[in-house]
């Protein structure tokens, strides 16, 4: 709790985190949303950057996770997955959210041999597709071993919880959902109407728009 607390605070502190009730954040799913997490901010603060990395590296301790590879998804996990191959000492990829249509027509690009242990590098952790993707493209396309994937947040949604174990697949996150907006409401930077509806938007995210007509 203590990690979360302390990432979701970073998150807060350099203005990645935005909440918006109307108009609301249209993800890439098409959920309207309102709140939008922005993580490649994250990149430009070498200290908030280092905190994160360190705390990658804290739960591949705690749970024992013994890649061989980092892969890290286009185009926002990609320095993620660099940042915590370098500080492992470990080769990386990186996986396209689909295969080229020209050259060699790779979707996972680097030079993964066959068989090989990948650990799956996300920055955001929303319905969990984009993650399963990529899980699946190393899996088929070079016949690597992916059992987790580790992100900075997720949102925490029940489709992505049925997504992974439906995959076979150990999601482990820094911060959440709840942490960051219940460290946002503790703060002052959200107020309490803004997180009863945010709190709506949990239960029901793909139906949430619609109650506020903002679809």
């Amino acid at each position: 709790m203590e990690r979360a607390k302390e990432i979701a605070g970073i998150l807060l502190d350099i203005g990645a985190v935005k909440v918006s009730i109307d108009p609301p954040f249209t993800w890439t799913s098409g959920i309207k949303s309102p709140v939008y997490c922005d993580n490649r901010k994250l990149i430009s603060h070498p200290s908030a950057r280092k905190q994160i990395i360190d705390g990658f590296v804290g739960i591949l301790r705690e749970q024992n996770v013994k890649p061989e590879f980092l892969g890290g998804t286009a185009t926002a996990a990609i320095p993620w997955a660099a940042f915590f191959a370098h500080e492992l000492n470990l080769p990386m990829v990186y996986i396209r959210s689909e295969k080229k249509a020209h050259g060699a027509g790779k979707q996972v690009e680097g030079d993964l041999p066959s068989g090989k242990r990948v650990l799956i590098v996300e920055d955001l952790i929303s319905t969990g597709g984009s993650s399963v993707a990529a899980a699946s493209a190393v899996q088929n396309e070079c016949k690597g071993v992916v059992t987790d994937v580790f992100a900075i947040v997720s949102w925490e949604l029940d489709e992505s919880k049925k997504v992974f174990a439906s995959a076979g697949l150990k999601l482990s996150t820094l911060t959440n959902f709840s942490n960051i907006i219940g460290l946002a409401l503790e703060r002052g930077q959200i107020t309490e109407e803004e997180w009863a509806k945010i709190l709506e938007f949990k239960k029901d995210p793909r139906g949430w728009g619609s109650i506020y007509n903002l679809t």
